[in-house]
């Protein structure tokens, strides 16, 4: 399995050094120009300043366009500090669960082809997960124990499930093992990036969900399993759907499942950390990665995702190519959870948000304990990545950085500085 996939890897990589630079980047302008303060911005560079200097990050890459215009791009600190070796624009990050969106994006414009719908069942792609199990677990009082049961599902799990985090599915070790269904995850190796896309999803459906399809948000595999059935619709691996309807368009040359020998020297790598003094693991880009996960498996610069968010906030085009059209993409961006889905103790979204098909949704400007105007929506990755498209403000906002401990603290914090330098 292993030998296959290094090889589609290769294969992957090669199609990627080949494509031509096809987008323009985005044309530049002062803040004042967009009614942003220069002297509000430059708070943010002295704040990840003081992060750099603290070896709270090794060092970060912030791009902020507003009407359609980059007015603020700032890289600091190390791209590896274990080597001395400083972060460049073009460095390339671990982008994890900032994935998600991507495939997502590719799923809705195969909706829009007629190749998918919503409330397709997705054993109509893929019959492994025609008869899903739900598992149950009840705290006895009187044994101590947890009393785990499975019943046969009740509805399908729908393409829709998939897209807004309501398939039934989890996340297991090393994320967590709370349930008997986290542990199953970890006695299969679900966690791990040896497989081969078709081979994950039919050891997935072989573990039974954590709920009902369709009545739970659960962060967990969906976006993965979406990924298998996109390959199934498209007849095509998703690595290659990918690179045709989304990265060759918006000329995403750097964005990939894995990375040619001649870029890895451009890969971001974590430090040890200044309170712990322990180095996160991540995913290995180093080596060839045969494993197109959707949910996580992606790596990329800045600029490519820069690419990416404001072809989405100019409804669905960039540099007069489009991906996705307008009313589909205000479709995906609006909220999907309707209330008879049970947002569950872990949404990670947070009080005044919903979830839409790929991304979590401001319903509302306050509640929130980040700003934010009603119908920005975001998401982010697991090694300190992120983004935020706020189609009111006319603003797009790229972070990333390589640290997962605190990602949530520079979040906030990067949007507390960005719409304080907002005066028009």
């Amino acid at each position: 399995m292993r030998s296959i996939a290094l090889r589609t890897a290769a294969l992957s990589a090669a199609l990627v050094l080949a494509w031509p630079a096809l987008a323009a980047p985005l044309p530049k302008a002062t803040p004042e120009e967009v009614g942003l303060s220069s002297a509000r911005l430059e708070k943010i560079t002295a704040t990840v300043k003081q992060w750099v200097d603290k070896k709270e990050i090794p060092g970060a890459v912030t791009l902020i366009a507003r009407k359609g215009k980059l007015v603020y791009a700032n890289t600091q600190g190390m791209r590896d500090a274990a080597k001395g070796e400083a972060l460049a624009e073009d460095s390339i990050f671990r982008l994890y669960s900032m994935t998600k969106p991507i495939v997502s994006i590719a799923a809705m414009a195969l909706v829009e082809d007629g190749a998918l719908a919503l409330n397709d069942p997705i054993a109509k792609y893929l019959p492994e997960f025609k008869d899903m199990k739900v598992a149950t677990e009840v705290y006895d009082p009187v044994s101590g124990v947890q009393i785990y049961t499975t019943a046969p599902a009740k509805k399908p799990i729908t393409v829709q499930d998939l897209l807004r985090h309501t398939g039934g599915f989890t996340y297991g070790p090393p994320l967590a093992t709370r349930t008997q269904v986290q542990k199953l995850y970890q006695e299969a190796g679900i966690w791990s990036q040896k497989w081969l896309l078709a081979d994950f999803t039919k050891a997935l459906a072989k573990i039974p969900l954590v709920a009902e399809p369709g009545t739970l948000w659960e962060y967990g595999h969906n976006t993965d399993v979406l990924g298998r059935v996109v390959e199934v619709a498209a007849g095509k691996t998703l690595d290659v759907v990918l690179a045709e309807r989304i990265f060759q368009p918006l000329g995403m040359t750097d964005t990939a499942f894995s990375l040619p020998a001649a870029k890895v020297g451009r890969l971001a790598q974590p430090q040890p950390d200044p309170y712990t003094n322990q180095t996160p693991e991540l995913i290995d880009f180093t080596q060839p990665q045969g494993f197109f996960a959707g949910g996580h498996g992606l790596v990329g610069t800045a600029n490519d995702y820069l690419h990416f968010a404001q072809a989405l906030l100019d409804g669905g085009t960039f540099d007069g190519k489009r991906i996705i059209g307008p009313r589909t993409l205000a479709y995906a961006a609006s909220d999907h959870l309707h209330t008879g889905i049970n947002k569950g103790s872990s949404f990670l979204p947070g009080p005044g948000h919903g979830f839409g098909l790929g991304f979590a949704v401001r319903l509302e400007r306050g509640m929130s304990a980040w700003p934010g105007s009603p119908g920005d929506y975001y998401w982010g990755g697991y090694a300190g990545t992120a983004f935020w498209i706020d189609p009111k403000e006319q603003l797009v906002v790229v972070f990333m950085t390589t640290e997962p401990t605190r990602r949530l603290h520079y979040r906030i914090t990067l949007r507390d500085l960005i719409y304080g330098a907002i005066v028009e």
